[in-house]
């Protein structure tokens, strides 16, 4: 049997924890960013986890882990 494919898009985009959760970055945080309030701003800093609903979908991108 051939190996699975890493989507390797998603491979540079998220990284795992501990408890095997992904860690991904905040949207919106690129440009624009002049009528963003400092404190959207900071928490846009902030890493956030990939929602549970597409926790399943994702990992299909990321046969081997992340």
């Amino acid at each position: 049997m051939p190996k699975m494919k890493t989507h390797r898009g998603a491979a540079k985009r998220l990284k795992s924890t501990g408890t095997g959760r992904l860690k991904r970055h905040r949207a919106n945080k690129s440009h624009i960013l002049t009528k963003k309030t400092t404190k959207r701003k900071r928490r846009l800093r902030q890493p956030d986890l990939v929602a549970k609903s597409d926790h399943k979908r994702v990992m299909r991108m990321l046969p081997y882990g992340a």
